[in-house]
């Protein structure tokens, strides 16, 4: 069995869809782009529809859902979310195919096997009718998503700090929302609790696990509008830098591109 590869298909407001597999298997993190581009950016990478055993959806806003019904009832791949979870997506108009049969409830806390992948969902802050983050552990291999959240409570913290690879939201910079041009309204929302992370706020937090042994950090949902990925990107390493790191371990902080793939990372 060759290495686990990781793969950010589209990361942001546009669409979010994550891919973790090898050559045998994999499973799909959310499915906020059309199908038909999950299949056509899969298939460029080399990578087949028909090894995904699954798909794990973290909430039912938009950005994480449009092809998660087309994904379970016409392809047949069973879709993993907590009840409260499927319940807002089938609600949800902008998800045009519903899901009916191919959906498989997960309770948070409680470890489900996806073939070769353990998988434990978790609480975080977020807006969504129910909202998880996942630790995913494909034999030596452990790697946590954390894609939209408003704040980092201390046992999301412990969680992901446990590790090797972490996925985290690093949506914005503190005075580019501030100044910009956003209402009011949706500034409040978006630096509000149940929101989205700002850079400052992951970049301490990354610093802190990689004392800890998290070998890399993937800063995904990088707003288009209140961030860019290189401030993002500076704002980790400064903390890095503050904390006794040198610029050696920089590179191992890679920001997701918000509207096109990533290269493929082999996880080790």
């Amino acid at each position: 069995m060759d290495g686990l590869k990781f793969l950010s298909l589209s990361s942001g407001s546009s669409g979010n869809c994550y891919f973790l597999g090898n050559t045998d298997e994999g499973i799909l993190i959310d499915a906020g782009i059309s199908a038909r581009k999950i299949n056509k950016t899969l298939k460029e990478h080399g990578i087949d529809l028909g090894i995904i055993k699954g798909l794990c959806i973290s909430h039912d806003h938009s950005d994480h859902i449009i092809a998660a019904g087309y994904i379970g009832e016409r392809c047949g791949i069973p879709v993993y979310a907590t009840r409260e979870t499927i319940g807002g997506m089938n609600r949800n108009f902008r998800m045009p195919e519903k899901i009916y049969t191919s959906h498989r409830f997960i309770v948070k806390g409680a470890p489900f096997k996806i073939g070769n992948f353990e998988i434990t969902a978790f609480d975080v802050m977020h807006d969504g009718s129910d909202n998880s983050g996942f630790v995913i552990r494909h034999g030596d291999i452990c790697i946590a998503f954390a894609t939209d959240i408003g704040s980092l409570t201390p046992e999301v913290k412990r969680l992901l700090k446990k590790a090797d690879y972490i996925v985290l939201e690093s949506n914005y910079d503190d005075n580019m929302l501030k100044t910009g041009r956003y209402p009011e309204f949706l500034k409040r929302r978006i630096a509000g609790n149940n929101g989205h992370l700002c850079n400052s706020d992951a970049a301490e937090f990354i610093a802190e696990a990689f004392e800890e042994g998290v070998s890399k950090a993937f800063l995904c949902h990088i707003s288009a509008e209140n961030n860019s990925p290189d401030i993002a990107f500076d704002c980790v390493c400064k903390s890095l830098a503050k904390r006794g790191f040198n610029e050696e371990r920089f590179a191992d902080v890679i920001p997701l591109a918000r509207t096109k793939a990533s290269p493929v990372f082999i996880l080790k």
